[in-house]
């Protein structure tokens, strides 16, 4: 029987009850009954909530009585209304080459005991389709027209019942018979755009056979529908549109959607690489692009495509921070002004975890971009994977249901049907700013790639392909029998189209034509310079503030206003604050929240994500404070100056992988404000290495794209165990080469305040990557006076031994070199000793590695024996760098000496008692 057997199944009696006491208390029945009795003007609201019988309106037998047994068929004609809404979407007709295993939707009359002999009869039960009271003939019409046509419905799944009543509104009244009421002009356009898309990969498949290109072949309808979310976008005010998608129909969509020139596409076919090239470069299926493009309407809409590499989705939370970005300092958070696209393949949007990580972002304060648009380009397959094996959700588009998002599943090969969903999810977007799935529905011409032969895997799928014609054709079939065009006009377009490549082609091919960066591209470059070392890395730039200045944000930082009453443990923390300010030995948590302060002073934004950042996993920040009543907050840097920039500091949903991917796009985006990822602990980027290795460390090498993110990751060997020592230093000096980032093992405030400013005071941007401290932050050897804060201060990328005097470098016998935690180890065992022979110096900055400051320190330590210590094992922290980087850097020359754990499968012990004991042995065998 059906879902809503309680309804068609209920006793004419226990319906007549049941609307006595509706009338009496309509809040007093259930949700399904009060639509009932409303919907079918058995009754009526008078507008200030009261229900107002309409006795008049129920249908009445010969003898003048209320029939009660019609009003029973009523319900089960509202039943079957129901399913339709809720089911339909499962008998639609959406793929275009029956490969959908999808379930029976039950709608056949007798489940809802109806029959043949009541299709002549009229049923009020119609006026909830907008239609006047007609035959259940007519109504089951009606519901298959809109319901099982070329689009199916799934919205049922969204809670809120505005959102489902203003989809049925419009879904219910559209007119799928009547071309969805599509103008001659949207046709010829839809055509047009039709023939762009399947001309060009046409062409490029006779030019181009031996070269993969992962071409759209099967569902150029993708083209339409992006063409028609752009143009719908611009009518409603949509200044900007961002795009990330994978390799299939990159091209078509550079092509034909962002306005990249056919020549520049066929430049890179035949190999010319541009002179002034930066970088490694990256295939042509992943570069991004850059566009202002008129609509129809000849508005003009900025359009990016963003870079992205060939690990599937990982683009997605790198566009929505990049909108994000945008919106907050190009369009006052106003999110209808700004609108991403995320163009999904079937099966990558159900079996990649980020996908479900970046869904439950959209309606967070912290990420939401005011909705997504989702398009699927569901080929049905993945690479050779068969659907059943995809995915358990019986729609690729699963993960909507997480957001409550509607989902159109429509026919690729109906482009009037694609250009309705793809106007309707714009509206729908627009309207409350929700996250909406397209998913079309269509085939791949050719294997996963042009050439993969997807025979020997899918027979009998490819023997249908073979014999399916192409969905340009199929739609001049379709216009020429309307009589909406001339067939003999169409032929011309298809020729006139295929000569101008023709001719763009013959250009590039017999001439000499430089490859020629178009202006959008050219606002991507990446800084160029062959002398990264000496220009920028000799030295960093002065980052010191006037001590005034750091006085004012100290004392602003510890006084509480008068109105907020904080949590009685934050009094015992300001108390602390004042000691150490009259102690003038400043820890972490201030010299962090002084270099927020000066920047925001300057006119920069701080952005700070990730889990319990707002008050730090080890309780040092306090960035945010909570009343004693947990009614209100205080960010305590609000209100340093009127004309100041805006901490925005935000705990993360737990996770790593797409909160890492959207704070690398706003990074991208906000060039001029600091941006910042820090994790739990430093190995949850365990769970980001893709965003690292992709996009990161990177991404400018690839795309030209600078980016200035700053990601600190607690690290240190303090007994925690495996899981919670390491953040794997190791793993991102192997990413470093060619001055790509910034890799940092800051242990003192001050030095960590010039970091954070050094970010900004670069001319160019770079991503940092810190290994922060967690004993660290309440060591009391790290600690630093408001002196190393002032102006004429600046980064110091290594620290020398500050107990060694100008002299006394001739009584060091042995250099220890260390970076991070063990400093203080080592530093502590030297003082504990009266250990003057041995200078212990800290190279703060690991990459890149200040080899002019290293050659100082050796030549200072000239008569020294060179050991590097680390607490970390021999296989894992800087070791491997450093020591080929001291032995083969032609300026330093050095084999250095290893103490340290040895290497080891887990990066640390479990036990408490052993870690002690490894620890005091190297520390011992450092100075032995």
């Amino acid at each position: 029987m059906s879902n809503f057997s309680h309804l068609a199944n209920a006793h004419p009696s226990y319906i007549e009850n049941l609307y006595e006491q509706f009338t009496k208390d309509a809040a007093s029945v259930d949700q399904s009954w009060r639509d009932f009795f409303l919907g079918f003007d058995y009754a009526q609201d008078n507008g200030n909530g009261a229900i107002v019988a309409n006795g008049a309106a129920l249908p009445v037998a010969e003898d003048g009585a209320v029939d009660w047994e019609h009003v029973q068929k009523e319900l089960r004609v509202f039943a079957l209304i129901k399913a339709y809404r809720v089911r339909g979407h499962m008998d639609a007709s959406i793929d275009p080459i029956n490969e959908f295993d999808d379930p029976d939707a039950l709608l056949e009359l007798a489940r809802f005991d109806l029959t043949e002999a009541d299709l002549d009869v009229t049923f009020k039960a119609a006026q909830q389709l907008f239609l006047p009271p007609s035959t259940l003939r007519e109504i089951t019409a009606h519901l298959r027209k809109v319901y099982l046509g070329s689009i199916g419905f799934e919205f049922d799944h969204i809670f809120l019942r505005e959102k489902r009543r203003w989809l049925r509104t419009r879904i219910e009244k559209h007119e799928p018979e009547n071309a969805y009421g599509l103008s001659a002009e949207d046709k010829q356009h839809i055509l047009s755009r039709l023939n762009d898309a399947v001309g060009f990969e046409d062409f490029l498949k006779v030019k181009y056979p031996a070269q993969k290109r992962f071409g759209l072949e099967g569902g150029e309808g993708a083209i339409v529908g992006l063409d028609g979310i752009i143009n719908q976008a611009a009518e409603q005010g949509v200044q900007e549109v961002v795009i990330g998608m994978a390799h299939r129909g990159r091209l078509n969509v550079l092509a034909n959607i962002m306005g990249k020139s056919y020549e520049s596409i066929f430049q890179e076919f035949e190999g010319v690489t541009p002179k002034d090239i930066k970088g490694d470069g990256d295939v042509k299926y992943h570069m991004g692009f850059s566009s202002i493009i008129a609509t129809r309407d000849q508005k003009e809409v900025n359009v990016k495509l963003a870079p992205n590499p060939s690990h599937l989705e990982a683009v997605g939370p790198v566009v929505e921070g990049f909108a994000r970005a945008k919106a907050d300092m190009l369009y006052a958070n106003d999110y209808d002004r700004i609108l991403p696209i995320l163009i999904h393949g079937d099966a990558a949007v159900a079996g990649q975890g980020v996908v479900f990580e970046t869904a439950q972002m959209s309606e967070l304060d912290a990420y939401t971009t005011g909705g997504t648009i989702h398009f699927i380009i569901n080929n049905q397959i993945g690479f050779t994977t068969d659907q059943k094996d995809a995915r358990t959700s019986i729609y690729s588009s699963g993960v909507a249901s997480v957001t409550q998002s509607p989902v159109f599943h429509v026919n690729g090969d109906d482009p009037e049907a694609v250009l309705f969903v793809a106007r309707l999810a714009v509206q729908y977007r627009n309207e409350f700013n929700s996250d909406v799935y397209i998913d079309m529905l269509c085939y791949r011409k050719h294997g996963h790639n042009e050439g993969d032969d997807p025979g020997y895997t899918q027979p009998g799928m490819y023997q249908k392909v073979k014999k399916h014609q192409d969905v340009r054709k199929l739609y001049i079939q379709q216009l020429a029998k309307r009589g909406d065009i001339d067939e003999k006009v169409a032929k011309k377009l298809i020729k006139d189209f295929k000569d101008r490549l023709q001719g763009i082609h013959t250009d590039v091919k017999n001439k000499d034509i430089p490859y020629r960066y178009q202006p959008p591209e050219e606002a991507w470059r990446a800084l160029e310079s062959d002398h990264w070392e000496e220009r920028f890395f000799a030295e960093s730039p002065e980052t010191g503030v006037a001590e005034d200045t750091i006085k004012g944000i100290l004392k602003h930082l510890t006084t509480l206003p008068q109105d907020f009453d904080p949590v009685k443990k934050v009094n015992r923390l300001y108390d602390g604050y004042q000691k150490a300010i009259e102690t003038n030995q400043l820890d972490w948590a201030l010299g962090e929240l002084t270099a927020y302060a000066t920047l925001l002073l300057e006119g920069h934004n701080v952005r700070m994500t990730g889990q319990d950042v707002r008050r730090g996993t080890f309780s040092h920040r306090h960035a945010v404070l909570i009343s004693e009543d947990g009614k209100q907050t205080l960010n305590r840097l609000d209100g340093l100056s009127k004309d100041q920039g805006k901490l925005h500091i935000y705990n993360s949903l737990l996770s790593e992988f797409a909160v890492l991917g959207f704070e690398y796009g706003y990074a991208t985006a906000s060039p001029d404000n600091l941006v910042i990822w820090e994790a739990q602990f430093g190995d949850f980027a365990n769970g980001a290495m893709t965003i690292f290795d992709q996009f990161v460390s990177s991404g400018e090498s690839k795309w030209s794209r600078m980016n200035g993110l700053t990601v600190l990751l607690p690290h240190g060997y303090e007994g925690q165990g495996p899981e919670h020592s390491s953040a794997r230093l190791e793993r991102f000096l192997q990413l470093c080469a060619e001055y790509n980032m910034i890799v940092t093992n800051v242990t003192m405030p001050a030095n960590f305040f010039h970091l954070l400013r050094r970010q900004l005071a670069w001319d160019f941007r770079k991503p940092l990557i810190q290994m922060s401290p967690k004993s660290g932050l309440r060591h009391p050897m790290a600690v630093s006076p408001v002196e190393d804060f002032g102006s004429g201060t600046r980064f110091q990328e290594i620290l020398d031994d500050p107990t060694v005097s100008a002299r006394g470098n001739k009584k060091v016998k042995r250099l220890l070199l260390c970076s991070g935690k063990v400093y203080f180890d080592l530093a502590q065992h030297k003082e504990k000793n009266q250990r003057d022979d041995v200078a212990i110096v800290r190279l703060e900055q690991l990459f890149p590695l200040p080899t002019a400051q290293i050659n100082k320190i050796l030549k200072r330590y000239s008569e020294a024996e060179v050991l590097w210590v680390q607490e970390e094992s021999r296989n894992a922290g800087a070791w491997s760098y450093v020591s080929e980087h001291f032995l083969y850097n032609e300026a330093i020359g050095l084999k250095l000496k290893y103490v340290g754990r040895p290497a080891t499968a887990s990066p640390a012990t479990g036990y408490k008692k052993v870690h002690v004991k490894e620890q005091q042995d190297l520390v011992e065998k450092a100075f032995a």
